[in-house]
């Protein structure tokens, strides 16, 4: 009886050859779909309003703003973001990071530059500018984007934008 013996080196680096262009394929698959896959499509492109900013600290409360419409953020291609603040303007990155409901995941922005007018007193800017480097997840419910702050830091709560 004669038995076949396996070049085992050979067996190992021909399934390495096969993982490889699997990988590649899957990564091929990934990319024509965009990055972020799922989320990004229910963020990018979208223009929203803020409604409230709402402080963990009881003694803060939830703050509206007077005109939602002086507030606006919205999320552009290629992660570029582009924010109204009030009598201001800031422009920025974002990256997400969907989780599997495709409601919410992880949010970062990256830093933001802007314009430093004076504004008025009862102007929600600098807290909204102070806040927004520290938001850290989203969720869409009820039609709204709520932006979560780290360390339950507070939630910023958007409506969508009339365009």
């Amino acid at each position: 009886m004669h038995r076949a013996t396996l070049n085992r080196p050979a067996v190992l680096a021909g399934t390495a050859v096969v993982s490889a262009m699997a990988a590649a394929v899957m990564a091929g698959c990934a990319a024509a779909m965009g990055p972020g896959t799922a989320a990004p499509a229910t963020l990018e492109g979208t223009q929203w309003q803020l409604v409230a900013l709402q402080s963990m600290d009881d003694a803060q409360g939830t703050t509206r703003p007077a005109d939602p419409g002086a507030y606006t953020l919205h999320f552009g291609p290629e992660g570029r973001a582009a924010l109204r603040v009030d009598c201001n303007r800031a422009m920025g990155t974002w990256q997400v990071t969907p989780a599997a409901d495709g409601r919410s995941g992880a949010l970062q922005f990256g830093p933001l530059a802007g314009t430093r007018a004076m504004c008025p007193p009862e102007s929600l800017a600098p807290r909204l500018m102070r806040d927004l480097p520290f938001v850290r997840s989203y969720l869409l419910r009820d039609g709204q984007l709520h932006l979560s702050l780290m360390a339950d830091g507070g939630i910023l709560s958007w409506a969508p934008a009339p365009r």
